[in-house]
């Protein structure tokens, strides 16, 4: 058990997961000091908050490590490479994040961890699969990444059963000593290399979700980059590797054979046996890829022992949140779709399988991608497209070399106001069947305050469509 009385402890940003590990750390006996380069008027706010319960706030030096510091806990996003931790390297001081401080604070009896990461698809996984467990009559939450920060979670009075625990690279980078009952890495795409370094570097921390599992390190049969993560994983004796798949599956594995969803891991003969979880029109949207999400969900829940009607009336249950592939309405025959969480290019690509005849409204900051392969596998569903962002003459370079016939609007301007004309073009390409598709395959701080405004204004714009034409 980890002695926190006493020490000297520097928190790393003032955000949710920050606050929330000060307060805790601080209730536990330990001196905290926050730290921020920020110095708004918000950030003020929550300093004085914080600083009436007794715990420091340094706001505007984000950069040096305070005196007598003996452990360092981060927020998710800040970079290894940050100066402050090169001064707590310096000065021999680990840094750890909030997730590893949940994890040493779990009591001897706490729930056990069902644990989710992957590029794409962890939110709506973890989701899936706390709707799953609260089916089987399990006190759950969908916590980590999501939801309540996890140590609020963990250190609460109520107990919980088990969690649904979603991870980010950078959470499972700073968490070393996580040891969960049984883990997915869902898919593997280039994604936050500025923060990593590499692709390699990126994956290893992805990878490290597996470290010590119990029970089952499920992988994605369709990303070999998984399943090599699991082999290289360090598990206890008895864990097993357990597939996912939108085919037939083979022993050991989940997959879909005649529009059902069925398992052939957690049985009693996997080799002769197959046991029926769901349909797949028990998963909303059915769209392949959030099928993949909930064969995963459903491995893990059924690793944990729940029965099959649990998982058939969890994703019965189970609604996404906006912005992944929602359905705004239909206008005029065509069907008008809201992906604005597909943020890169892996993610697009999963949206863009889903619909047969598509115009494709897409463009923003493209955090270092490239295209090519995108629009060459997605070329012939394309009817038409819509671009619009800072980096869009990247998407319309590879239109031009892999797709040339598909028919481009170029909207030269990144004001917010370029949301309505976006639809209205993609409107006038469109035909009775089609759909309009809104997954811009990056980062949406060029133009909007985040990705969820962004869905929101290409919503406000269909609805003002619909109005207009009705």
């Amino acid at each position: 058990m980890t002695t926190w009385q006493g020490r000297n402890i520097t928190v790393a940003g003032l955000g949710v997961s920050g606050i929330s590990a000060a307060r805790a750390l601080a209730g536990l006996g330990a001196s905290v000091t926050v730290v921020d380069g920020g110095s708004s008027p918000a950030h003020r706010e929550r300093a004085d908050s914080l600083e009436g319960e007794g715990i420091s706030v340094r706001l505007g030096d984000a950069e040096t490590l305070p005196e007598g510091t003996d452990l360092v806990v981060t927020s998710p996003g800040w970079k290894p490479t940050s100066p402050l931790f090169a001064a707590a390297a310096k000065a021999g001081v680990d840094v750890v994040g909030d997730v590893e401080i949940a994890w040493l604070l779990r009591g001897p009896d706490a729930a056990p961890w069902l644990a989710v990461t992957g590029t794409n698809g962890k939110t709506t996984t973890t989701q899936m699969l706390a709707s799953i467990l609260s089916a089987a009559g399990l006190r759950t939450a969908a916590v980590g990444n999501i939801g309540t920060p996890i140590i609020d979670v963990v250190l609460s009075a109520e107990p919980y059963d088990v969690l649904a625990v979603e991870l980010s690279s950078y959470q499972l980078h700073w968490a070393p000593s996580l040891r969960a009952h049984s883990a997915v890495v869902l898919n593997i795409a280039p994604d936050h290399l500025d923060w990593h370094g590499s692709m390699e570097a990126y994956a290893a921390d992805k990878g490290r979700i597996y470290e010590g599992n119990r029970v089952a390190c499920v992988y994605n049969v369709a990303d070999k980059a998984t399943e090599d993560l699991v082999r290289a994983a360090d598990v206890e004796e008895g864990c097993r590797a357990v597939g996912f798949t939108l085919g037939t599956p083979g022993p050991s594995q989940l997959g879909v054979v005649e529009g059902l969803l069925v398992d052939r891991a957690f049985v009693e003969d996997r080799h002769k046996q197959a046991q029926e979880l769901a349909e797949v029109g028990d998963v909303q949207p059915p769209a392949p890829h959030n099928i993949a999400n909930a064969l995963a969900a459903a491995a893990l829940a059924r690793a944990y022992g729940v029965p099959a009607a649990a998982v058939r009336d969890g994703l019965r249950a189970f609604r996404p949140d906006a912005h992944r592939i929602q359905h705004i309405a239909d206008v005029g025959e065509v069907a008008y779709i809201d992906d604005s969480k597909a943020t890169n290019t892996h993610a697009a690509e999963a949206s863009l399988a889903a619909y047969e005849s598509i115009v494709w409204i897409a463009g923003g900051l493209a955090k270092g991608a490239t295209f090519d392969e995108l629009v060459a596998k997605s070329a012939k569903r394309l009817r038409g497209v819509v671009l619009f962002g800072a980096d869009r003459a990247l998407i319309r370079q590879a239109l031009a070399r892999h797709a040339p016939e598909v028919p481009v609007v170029d909207l030269d301007r990144t004001d917010t106001g370029a949301m309505l004309e976006a639809v209205q073009e993609a409107t006038r390409l469109a035909r009775a069947g089609d759909t309009v598709l809104m997954a811009p395959a990056c980062a949406s701080m060029d133009m909007f305050t985040n990705y969820n405004q962004r869905g929101d204004m290409f919503a406000e714009a269909v609805r003002e469509l619909g109005a207009a034409s009705a």
